[in-house]
This record gives structure tokens, sequence and C-alpha cells, in this order.
């Protein structure tokens, strides 16, 4: 245990951010540099070292949190760095993107504040990388098998790096132009600069693991064709079908998804445009969805200097805190949650429905109609007399996704069967219908968090390797049908 009493002698204190007048000017980080480390050590040993660290059980991955605390509290951070790989392949990612069912599931917080997980787990690898403790880790023998995965984001690059590991000769296949998936492209700046991203990718290729960015399977490449070419295949392609919004006005011009919107603005800061084509400048911004994807549009709009930002959700505002009947501890809490971007300014509208939207004679979106709702005998009803209009000259929908892309005939070519729910279907060991093929990530949990999307690509990594060799060494943190622990 790091400190008996730290729990008792420190409060909570997480990272500091930079004052909005400025980092609005910046698409950097919104968290002071360097602000973590003269606290983290109190902050960890606030860790209980439970006797059922009920924190692993909230962490798909199975973090040795209490570990890790301890070393980070004695400052032994290269100690730290080992106990955080061991389960983790990206901690960089998750200690910036991941909203820690961790925390939610910490002991110490049934009745405080919980430890500052997040914050520990990403001054860990961020000292690790700066002190040279991140390094390639090539594998001493190759197999002489071949594995293909597609798709380039947290579950393939996972599923990628412990396959590379495990001796096999991987190569990823990308449908966009640079690596990482959402991470890249749907993940804004401010939130994970993607110099994180670029590091992890040049230790991967000193590993030997081979990218192949701009080609999309299905499309520029047939789904047969590659299973010909590999001794297995890992379908790690996200589920980037979005939710639309079927109501007049819909195909104004000025509406579109949020997955159109947000990675415009992720290539200018890459250097591919000087502004992006889709701006928000001097608009009368609407984000439709309340989630981190609408966050992330809200922050994006502010950025490019909206007149104005509104935020539409058609769910009640949650609780400010957790309820001990209806979102028991250690469960993971449906809260109020004010993110950096909400800090930045806009309006956030509960409760409401669209009903369409208006546009000019030139066919651009100028009003957004929408009206209140409740739910009436459990089901969401339009209440009378609260219809009203609000100004929206660019409207994003952040309503979340509805499975796997169909469109570029991956599924149907290599024969893939679906689930009840729409997500590509797999057994214990992650494998689908067709001999050799493996899916892991959203296309077969369907949407979901980073974190998950890391512990499915290392455990579908475990059953190609077992395919492969007959056996496995590999770790497997979740089953298929494992899920978030719930009411």
């Amino acid at each position: 245990m790091a400190d008996p009493k730290g729990f008792l002698n420190h409060g909570r204190e997480i990272a500091k951010s930079r004052p909005v007048d400025v980092r609005l000017k910046d698409w950097n980080e919104v968290y002071v540099p360097g602000s973590l480390l003269p606290i983290i050590s109190k902050q960890a040993s606030r860790c209980m070292d439970c006797g059922i660290p009920f924190c692993h059980n909230g962490c798909p991955l199975g973090n040795l949190i209490p570990e890790w605390n301890d070393y980070a509290y004695r400052e032994d951070w290269a100690a730290a760095s080992e106990r955080l790989h061991a389960t983790n392949n990206f901690p960089e990612f998750t200690g910036r993107l991941c909203p820690a069912p961790c925390e939610s599931a910490c002991v110490l917080g049934i009745n405080q504040a919980p430890v500052t997980i997040k914050n520990v787990e990403v001054s860990i690898i961020d000292k690790a990388w700066e002190t040279g403790e991140v390094a390639p880790q090539a594998p001493e023998r190759l197999s002489g098998k071949t594995v293909a995965v597609i798709g380039s984001g947290p579950a393939g690059l996972a599923a990628a790096q412990q396959l590379t590991r495990a001796g096999h000769t991987v190569a990823v296949y990308e449908r966009a132009d640079r690596i990482g998936g959402l991470l890249r492209y749907g993940i804004p700046e401010f939130k994970m600069e993607k110099r994180h991203i670029n590091r992890r990718i040049e230790q991967m290729r000193a590993e030997g693991t081979r990218f192949r960015t701009g080609i999309e399977i299905g499309r520029d490449l047939k789904a047969t064709d590659l299973k010909k070419r590999y001794d297995a295949i890992v379908i790690a392609a996200g589920a980037t079908a979005a939710r639309d919004l079927p109501v007049p006005g819909r195909e104004l011009k000025g509406v579109y998804q949020a997955m159109e919107y947000l990675p415009l603005a992720n290539k200018v800061q890459e250097g591919d445009f000087v502004a992006p084509p889709i701006s928000a400048e001097g608009k009368h911004v609407v984000v439709i969805g309340g989630g981190d994807t609408g966050a992330d549009c809200v922050g994006t709009a502010h950025r490019q200097g909206a007149a104005s930002v509104t935020q539409l959700e058609i769910m009640p505002r949650p609780n400010d805190e957790r309820h001990a009947v209806s979102q028991p501890w250690p469960t993971f809490p449906m809260l109020y949650k004010v993110t950096s971007a909400h800090e930045e300014g806009g309006e956030r509208v509960y409760s409401v429905s669209t009903t369409h939207f208006e546009g000019d004679e030139d066919g651009n979106v100028q009003w957004l109609h929408l009206t209140e709702v409740e739910f009436v005998e459990g089901k969401l009803t339009q209440k009378p007399g609260t219809e009203r209009k609000i100004p929206a000259q660019l409207v994003t929908l952040a309503m979340g996704f509805t499975g796997t892309d169909r469109e570029n005939g991956l599924v149907e070519q290599f024969g893939l069967e679906l689930d009840e729910r729409g997500n590509i279907a797999r057994d214990a060991d992650f494998r689908t219908n067709v001999p050799g093929v493996y899916v892991a990530g959203d296309a077969g949990r369907g949407q979901s968090l980073i974190v998950w999307a890391i512990a499915e690509g290392r455990s579908a990594a475990r059953g190609v390797d077992r395919h492969l060799t007959g056996a496995s060494e590999l770790p497997a943190p979740i089953r298929p049908t494992d899920r978030s622990l719930t009411v």
C-alpha cells in the first residue's frame, strides 16, 4: 500500500487546464503541460490497495491499478511503466480519452472522491516516454505466419502489436491516408495531440508491423483476394455507419454528420488544408447529440470562431451525482458531465427533439425547429405547445453509430454473418463464421469505449495466435460477451 493514510490526508486533485481565452487560440491539448507531476505522488497515495480492487472490474483491460499507483507514489517510473504496459498497449491514449470506468468502480468512491486513476496513468506513460522507458519489443523469432489487420483504430493497433510481438508478420490496412482510425481523424487535437499516435506507430514499425494506408478492403482490394494472401485476418474496421436524422430539410446544405465535420479540422492540423472545407466561423452552430462526439464538435466549433454553439440532447439532463438506487457503486453512472469543450461556452438543451430544418432560397440551412419531449408511459412524447426554432447555419449530427460499414462490400465479400444487433458475429475466440477471419473492436461489439477496443484487440490476438500456432501465451482480458457492469 502506497500510504496507509493517503486517502485521509489528501483530497482529489486533477490536472489543471489552460485558461479558456488562451486555449481557444490554438489546438493544443487543454491541460497545462507538466502540471500533474508535482501532485501525482500524493494523488497516487490515495489508493487504498483494496483487498478486492473493484477498479480491476471497472477496467476491461484488467489494469494493475494498485500496483502502478504504488510505484507512482514512490516515483519509481520504470517499474510503474512496466506494470502499466503489462495490460495496456497504449496508456497515453486511454489516459487522455477514456471516461475512466475504473474511477467509477474505485472503492474510495463509495463515500468520497475516487482516486485520480486516469491522471496517474497518463503521468506514468508521459514520464516513460520522456525517460526512454518505452522501446520497441521486436520478437526473438518469426513464426512464418502472416496476418492482415483491417483498420488502424485502437482495436486494430492493439491486435497488430500483440501479434507482431508473438512473431507473426503483420500488415495493417487503413482506408484513410494516415494511420490511427478515429484516434487520428475523429478525436480533435485539443483532446489528444497526434504526436502521441505518431510515436507509437514508429515503435510498431521498429517492431516489424507494416502499414498500408489508402487501401479500403472491399473497394480497393477485394476481401477474397486479401484472404488468399494471409494466413489469418483481423477485422477491426469499427462501427462507422452513423445514425442519421430523417426529418424534413435533412438534405439542406450545412447539415453534416459529425464524422464529415471533425476530420476536416484535424486535416488542417496535419497540414492538408489551410482552412477546413466545412467551417463554423461566424455561424450559428447546432450540435445534435449530447455525447462525447457532440462535445468534440462543440470544442471544434469554438476554435473555428462560431457565432454561437447550441448542443441538443433528446434525453433528460443527467444527475450531478450518483443515485444510490438507480446507479449504485460500482456501476458506471450516467452523470452530468462538463467537458473542456463545455467549459469554453455554448448552450446545452435537454429533452428536445428536432422536427425539421428550414433553409433559405439557395438551399442552405438557416433554422432548426424543435419541440420539448417527455416520457409518457415509458415512451418519449412531444409536449404540445413547446415548438420553437433556433438559428442554425451549421448542424452536426452526433447521435452515435449503428454498425460497421456495409457499403464497401467487406461484409458481403467475406460472407460474414451478423448478430441480431447488426454487428459481425463471432465465437468465444473472436472468430467469425469464416475460417481464419476474426473480428475485434466496435465492428463486433458495437459502438463502445477506447478501453474496450484495446481489450478486444488484445483478446482477438490471442485467438489468432492460437489458430496459427496451436497454443498462445498472449493475454485475453475479455470475452466477446463481456459488458460493462450496469443495473
